[in-house]
């Protein structure tokens, strides 16, 4: 029977103690922050957004001077390849298709290679980005006494006293004065 009550008494500490502790958890305090908003306004994102719409009509233009010849030069093979009405082409238009079809492969891996280019440099504009937004979440809601800080597209409504993307976004400003448009060289094992 001793033995019963002790069990008893120590399981009862147990539970005050696990209520004790569940009661010291603060209340949450939410804010909330608008990333599109901080990643279109930032002053580097701007200059960002911009260098990169810059290097993409740079991709498209050069896609097009490669592929506006081989079109033409294609059309030309065509129409001769036509004009022989089923008959075997001789070797010369072979070679010549040929040459083609290698100069059309090449200018898809070379347009390729340039728009795989232009998603590692987006890709690395955010991870700057990133990089420095995550410490200063943590700065602001230290700041504001926030607890949760979440994205204002996740809710379904928010008073403006919570919102802190002001915050975020000048402390964004201060600590990311610009960023770099053009990604590291990979090396091999980054790589195919």
């Amino acid at each position: 029977m001793k033995i019963l009550l002790t069990t008893a008494a120590l399981a009862a500490s147990m539970l005050v103690s696990s209520a004790a502790s569940a009661q010291a958890m603060p209340a949450a305090v939410v804010a909330v922050v608008d990333l599109q908003r901080v990643e279109s306004e930032c002053t580097a994102c701007k200059s960002a957004i911009t260098s990169l719409r810059g290097q993409q009509a740079a991709e498209e233009s050069r896609e097009k001077a490669l592929a506006t010849p081989l079109q033409s030069e294609g059309q030309s093979i065509q129409t001769a390849v036509n004009a022989l009405n089923g008959k075997q082409p001789d070797p010369a238009l072979k070679a010549r298709a040929q040459a083609w079809d290698s100069k059309r492969q090449q200018a898809e891996q070379e347009a390729q290679r340039g728009r795989e280019q232009l998603q590692r440099n987006a890709e690395y504009v955010q991870q700057q980005i990133q990089t420095k937004l995550n410490p200063i979440y943590t700065q602001v809601m230290q700041r504001r006494g926030a607890n949760i800080l979440v994205e204002q597209r996740a809710t379904l409504a928010t008073a403006s006293a919570v919102d802190v993307t002001n915050d975020v976004l000048t402390a964004l400003n201060a600590a990311l004065p610009s960023v770099s448009t053009t990604a590291p060289a990979q090396t091999q094992s980054q790589g195919r």
